[in-house]
């Protein structure tokens, strides 16, 4: 147990490092302009984006709502899911007329997010990179978050095509999943660059240059790298898959 306690820590160490020495150039990248840079990408790469909160002193929200209880990491508009584009224009005006500002991307119309605990994510990582899995763009949330960025399950027009998972994880229902989370249909995360509350960030860790993978290549090493951080949950053990109707 203390030898494998031992390789995990040292792998740990060896993605922290690898993810440390990447940030500084993340960083530099979003000022002087990078920021809206970063936005336009992410829009090239077909991930529609609309406006969120940002932080506010005191660890608040710049949102009106008293005791906001996610700061900085939500929509500004209740219309964010027919808000959210690609168009370029329209972002750059939202960029440039909101510049603190950070913005989301709503998934399950191009892409899906599998959201995983940053321990648990990094040595996911590094297994799927080690069995030369192709791994799409992952960025890093510095609240101990790893997102996983993959191509959609899709929206049918035939709700029967459908694949309901216990898995999938929608704003609301976030603190019911504290382990692996489906961002599909109906949910969103925050882009990169965006800033949390306590001078926190969330950044690329693999850039949008890689293209979106299946989810379901992921999955398997997600849910047990998951499993074993977070320990295996009753709800979520046996929907590890998605499940047709």
């Amino acid at each position: 147990m203390s030898a494998e306690s031992g390789g995990r820590t040292g792998l740990q160490g060896k993605l922290s490092q690898w993810l440390r020495g990447r940030r500084p150039k993340e960083t530099a990248a979003e000022g002087d302009g990078g920021r809206e840079a970063l936005l336009l990408a992410a829009a090239s790469a077909g991930l529609p984006l609309a406006p969120a909160a940002h932080p506010a002193p005191g660890y608040r929200c710049s949102c009106d709502r008293v005791g906001c209880p996610t700061p900085a990491r939500h929509p500004v508009s209740f219309a964010w899911q027919t808000q959210s584009t690609t168009d370029r224009t329209q972002i750059e005006r939202w960029a440039r007329h909101q510049p603190q500002a950070n913005f989301i991307t709503a998934t399950g119309m191009v892409h899906d997010v599998l959201d995983v605990p940053l321990e648990a994510g990094l040595e996911a990582l590094e297994r799927l990179l080690d069995s030369g899995i192709e791994v799409g763009p992952v960025a890093e949330s510095d609240d101990g978050r790893l997102l996983f960025f993959t191509l959609t399950r899709g929206t049918p027009e035939d709700e029967d095509e459908w694949w309901p998972c216990e898995l999938d994880c929608h704003p609301e229902t976030a603190d019911e999943h504290p382990g692996l989370r489906w961002h599909c249909r109906g949910s969103y995360v925050l882009v990169p660059p965006a800033r949390l509350p306590g001078d926190q960030t969330v950044h690329w860790v693999r850039g949008l240059e890689h293209p979106l993978p299946d989810p379901l290549s992921l999955l398997e090493v997600l849910t047990d790298v998951c499993s074993r951080h977070v320990g295996a949950e009753p709800d979520h053990t046996n929907a590890a898959w998605p499940l047709r109707r």
